[in-house]
């Protein structure tokens, strides 16, 4: 028996750790001790052992069925070092502001960087950039496309889809002409003046009373809008023989005085408000008188048409959506509506003087009160201006208004502010946009009825039966308001509309006896003072008359 058979064999008693709370180790091995363990579940995927079908053959549907979730976060495996309070410091994240020169600097840099590159794609010449000068380049096109998308659909909104063309003035100028004062619209908006208190002097004319049941008018019960066949008189105001009249009786007084209609006097008083171009005749008569006169065959009666919108019309040629053809057509609905909304029977108001400018015989003379007044702007100067109303308003206490009459008028809907969608529900926001978009008119309209004292502007709205058809139309609702709560509405300042005239009358008083032109620019926020030729837009009759009225002088003084 040899000594190895004899050795008995070893048994070593493994360690048994028993958990008497659950199952598993009580603690950790020391093999495993700095090892850094991932606890995970019973449910998650640990992947396939191996794939022999290769990414071609997979089917997308089970792409992620294999994939393992152990050590997905991998935070749990990263090199941790220990805390150090030592080197702890606060991190400032306030944007380091660079110097001048150093905005410069990088200004020169980019700029060389810029030209090195063009002269090498010019010549052809491929030279490795720098990994800089390529992360700077790749930062700069990010930066560049991210703008671009950024500002691309706020251009688009913001930018007209047809830019605004000049526009031409309502006069042409001429090289003989000088100009004496040109008057920008910020200094005119900082003029204020306290409005002075109206006497009356003469009132002529005859007027019909409203009728009520226009207000009844909805977009679900519409009215048509009829022609009506009257004459409408628009006299300037050296043809008016009542102010011819006024002229002989204030000859001899002691103070200046100055005429005009209250269309003139309105468009003057809101001229920054004004987009278009307009034109207003002045002829200093002696030392003490001046006449506004509008020239002839102009314009100036003509109502404009979104003058003030962001995008207004812009058609030419025969359009019946272009500016001419839009006033119009505006001037027509207006004059119509005005005598339509009256009552067909009953008296009238007749004022103690008759229509001037109606012969003897005519009969259908519009519904029309002039009444004249008379404004002292200082003590050297007043004002007698013609002013009209245009009906009569019977109150439920049996009083009587004087009132104007006037009308918007829709030609082309546009699907956020179409009439007959929103003017039943939100007439206050129709109202908000004819504001914006008319501006002006409504200026004008508000101060020519506090002028002529009336106590109610009657606003109609009127649209046509059909966008492409501009001669007929229909009442789709009313609405009133008395004029200086309405120009308070309106943010329309009376105090800088009579500070507007007032300096506009001195600096033409300070001239000396002549005709002069006050001109709006068709393109620019000015208006202009012109020194013009005293034969300067006189009519052929007038030339005729006054050559009969110089030949007959000759003739009496050569039988003489």
């Amino acid at each position: 028996m040899t000594a190895s058979t004899s050795e008995k064999p070893l048994f070593k008693i493994p360690d048994i750790h028993n958990n008497p709370t659950g199952w598993g180790p009580c603690a950790i091995p020391a093999q495993f001790k700095d090892t850094p363990y991932q606890p995970f579940s019973k449910a998650d995927r640990l992947g396939k052992a191996s794939d022999w079908t290769g990414a071609l053959y997979q089917d997308r549907r089970q792409v992620n069925k294999y994939t393992s979730q152990v050590g997905a976060g991998g935070s749990m495996y990263n090199y941790v070092h220990e805390e150090d309070e030592s080197t702890y410091t606060l991190v400032d994240t306030t944007r380091v502001h660079k110097s001048a020169y150093q905005k410069n600097r990088a200004r020169i840099a980019q700029h060389r960087f810029q030209r090195q590159s063009k002269e090498r794609r010019e010549k052809g010449v491929m030279i490795p950039l720098s990994k800089a000068q390529k992360n700077r380049e790749r930062d700069r096109m990010r930066q560049q496309r991210k703008w671009q998308k950024q500002y691309r659909g706020r251009w688009q909104h913001q930018k007209p889809k047809n830019p605004i063309k000049p526009r031409n003035a309502s006069v042409e100028v001429r090289a003989n002409w000088e100009i004496l004062e040109e008057m920008d619209f910020v200094r005119l908006g900082k003029l204020w003046m306290d409005p002075p208190p109206p006497e009356d002097l003469k009132c002529c004319g005859s007027m019909g009373y409203y009728d009520k049941q226009y207000d009844r008018a909805t977009t679900k019960a519409d009215m048509p809008l009829v022609g009506v066949n009257r004459i409408f008189h628009k006299v300037t105001t050296s043809d008016d023989p009542v102010i011819q009249q006024l002229t002989r009786d204030f000859r001899n007084s002691p103070t200046a005085t100055v005429y005009a209609t209250d269309s003139i006097l309105s468009t003057l008083m809101t001229c920054t408000r004004s987009v278009y171009s307009w034109d207003v005749v002045a002829q200093r008569i002696g030392q003490k008188t001046l006449i506004l006169d509008k020239r002839d065959k102009s314009q100036f009666d003509l109502l404009t048409v979104n003058e003030t919108a962001g995008e207004p019309p812009q058609d030419e040629g025969t359009s019946m959506n272009s500016p001419a053809n839009l006033a119009l057509e505006a001037t027509f609905i207006n004059q119509n509506f005005s005598q339509q909304v009256l009552r067909k029977t009953g008296a009238w108001h007749v004022f103690p003087a008759p229509n001037p400018f109606a012969e003897e015989d005519s009969r259908d003379v519009a519904s029309v009160g002039y009444r004249y007044r008379k404004w002292h702007l200082s003590d050297e100067t007043v004002l007698v201006a013609r002013c009209e109303h245009d009906a009569l308003l019977q109150m439920p206490d049996s009083n009587e208004v004087f009132m104007n009459i006037k009308a918007f008028n829709e030609w082309d809907p546009q699907p956020g502010t179409d009439w007959r969608q929103k003017l039943d529900s939100q007439r206050g926001a129709v109202l908000a946009t004819e504001l914006k978009n008319n501006s002006a008119k409504l200026a004008k309209w508000t101060i020519s009825s506090i002028l002529a004292g009336s106590q109610i502007i009657k606003l109609g709205y009127v649209a046509r039966v059909h966008p492409r058809n501009s001669s007929k139309h229909i009442i789709l609702g009313t609405q009133q308001f008395k004029p200086r709560e309405f120009a308070t509405q309106i943010n329309l300042d009376i105090g800088n509309s009579w500070g507007i005239l007032r300096v506009v009358v001195d600096l033409l008083m300070k001239m000396n006896p002549g005709k002069y032109l006050i001109l709006k620019d068709p393109n620019k926020p000015f208006v202009r003072i012109y020194k013009v030729p005293q034969s300067e837009f006189e009519s052929e009759e007038e030339d005729s008359e006054e050559e009969e009225e110089s030949s007959e002088n000759e003739e009496k003084a050569d039988g003489r």
